[in-house]
């Protein structure tokens, strides 16, 4: 890993907060909530982050939230990712979270936001990480019950600054969720969408044109539609890429084959993310080292990466400004 002098402020903008969650520290949840995990230790947890496809890393994925009971488990899980993440050099992250998966669970939903919230509203004054929180949808579930758990959301007036859908998303199309989609509009919520990860480039037309979705998380499968490659460039569409979690759900054989370059090339503004890192063994930081040394990134490439990551999250135009303005520090100091 780079000394965090030598990689570029930048903000992380594709991170699943329940997949950050570490074997260590679900074992230690796991003993403080008297949960029984099938696995002997932590090293044997993380044995097992071998996946064939999007779906076998879900299926233990969601096996291992059953150790997120309580609002301070929540809040240790946010803390833990913010402390790392600032260690690598993120100063700005918009963490997604999935409230569906702890409402089926029995857990209360005041809980969970309760013990998110509470951190992310001192994570500026404590690691120098401004935060915003973003609540995803499983597509994978009744567009209605998603509507359910969004008005509940705004009902409870909880700290959520937009809304995403994520889970698999084959057989799943985006237009299923226009109506949820319309209610966020309407409530001033922004709007981003996984899409074009292990589905067609037409979902992520449909995440557009449907759900008026202002960010496309993953969407690597742009490159097949060379028109909608040229639409989403002309409209700086921010498209949030995660190499490294491509590579090990099998999106694309390997990261030399990742079609970040040709995105890059196209013009789209792209950002470079971690997506689960402890599922994937890589942190934003580790993913910045080997995009950067598997395409040669130089230091203006890098600065590229990051000041995209910046102009593509959803915070005010003043934010972006600064932080921009630090991203160009950066790529002038040699």
């Amino acid at each position: 890993m780079a000394e965090p002098s030598n990689r570029p402020p930048r903000a992380e903008l594709h991170v699943h907060l329940e997949g950050t969650l570490e074997p260590d520290l679900a074992f230690e949840l796991a003993a403080r909530n008297g949960v029984r995990l099938p696995y002997a230790d932590p090293d044997a947890l993380r044995a097992a982050y071998d996946f064939a496809d999007l779906q076998s890393f879900l299926d233990l994925y969601t096996a291992n939230m059953a150790v997120l009971r309580t609002a301070a488990d929540f809040a240790d899980l946010t803390r833990a990712y913010l402390e790392r993440a600032a260690r690598a050099g993120v100063r700005h992250a918009e963490i997604t979270f999935d409230p569906q998966a702890h409402l089926t669970r029995g857990v209360p939903l005041d809980d969970v936001v309760a013990g998110i919230a509470g951190v992310l509203a001192r994570s500026e004054a404590d690691l120098g990480v401004s935060t915003l929180l973003i609540a995803a949808f499983h597509r994978d579930k009744a567009a209605a019950d998603a509507l359910d758990v969004l008005e509940q959301l705004l009902a409870m007036g909880a700290p959520v600054a937009g809304i995403g859908l994520d889970n698999a998303e084959i057989g799943h199309p985006p237009g299923l969720f226009a109506g949820v989609y319309a209610r966020a509009e309407a409530a001033g919520l922004r709007r981003t969408a996984h899409a074009g990860e292990e589905g067609p480039a037409a979902n992520i037309r449909d995440a557009l044109d449907l759900l008026h979705a202002e960010r496309i998380d993953h969407g690597i499968a742009v490159v097949q539609d060379p028109e909608l490659l040229a639409r989403v460039a002309a409209e700086q569409v921010p498209f949030t890429v995660c190499p490294v979690s491509n590579v090990r759900l099998r999106a694309v054989p390997s990261l030399a084959e990742h079609p970040l370059p040709a995105m890059m090339a196209a013009g789209v503004p792209v950002s470079v993310n971690s997506d689960d890192p402890p599922y994937f063994g890589a942190y934003v930081d580790d993913v910045d080292d080997a995009v950067t040394a598997a395409f040669g990134h130089t230091r203006d490439q890098r600065a590229a990466l990051a000041a995209a990551s910046f102009r593509g999250s959803f915070l005010p135009p003043e934010r972006v400004a600064a932080y921009l303005a630090d991203v160009e520090s950066w790529r002038r100091a040699a």
